[in-house]
């Protein structure tokens, strides 16, 4: 499981020093694709959340866990700051897949998005089948599995995901890190002028 770990740390190091270049353009490169990819997963209003809930918008996704005991809790503070900036954008969603969908069930990520003071419309908080939720974290390149030995029983990437309205992964952020989050919010603004 750690290798898996640092394959994926490395593949976003390498991301990360590549889309510096393109930045200096004012272009946010392309770094995959996530085309394709189908899922079905229940939403915290229990509406079912496919890939068309994202056409001709862009979106930001990540994963996390309601009782998460780590990194969740700055993750979410850090995504609110992202909705509260496009909160009344049309063209922009946000989405959470929940890696415990034993525990987050529909119930349990309404009342979480409520004690954030979230819109559903806007940010989506998603629980499914465990193994279709890792499989699609592997799709967008990130990292999210069972492991006993960390604190919660799972493990998963901090990372916020940037897609376009092509299904094209336009950025990698440290969900955890204000400064990343800022730059996120920028160049979330760069794509919406695409």
């Amino acid at each position: 499981m750690k290798a898996i770990h640092f394959f994926f740390i490395g593949i976003i190091s390498i991301v990360f020093l590549g889309c510096e270049n393109s930045k200096m353009a004012n272009k946010l490169p392309i770094l995959g694709s996530i085309e394709g990819t189908n899922y079905a997963f229940l939403s915290q209003d229990s509406a079912v959340i496919t890939p068309a809930n994202f056409e001709d918008k862009i979106y930001v996704t990540d994963f996390f866990f309601t009782t998460c005991p780590t990194i969740c809790p700055t993750m979410k503070a850090q995504m609110l700051r992202v909705y509260e900036a496009f909160e009344k954008n049309d063209n922009v969603m946000l989405l959470s897949h929940t890696i415990d969908p034993q525990h987050d069930t529909v119930g349990v990520l309404k009342n979480y998005a409520e004690g954030l003071g979230v819109s559903s419309n806007t940010w989506l908080m998603v629980t499914g089948d465990k193994k279709e939720i890792f499989g699609v974290a592997e799709k967008y390149m990130v990292s999210a599995l069972e492991d006993e030995s960390q604190p919660g029983g799972l493990v998963h990437s901090g990372a916020f995901v940037l897609i376009d309205k092509n299904k094209k992964i336009r950025g990698y952020y440290d969900g955890t890190k204000e400064l990343d989050t800022n730059e996120l919010i920028a160049d979330m603004k760069i794509l919406l002028d695409e």
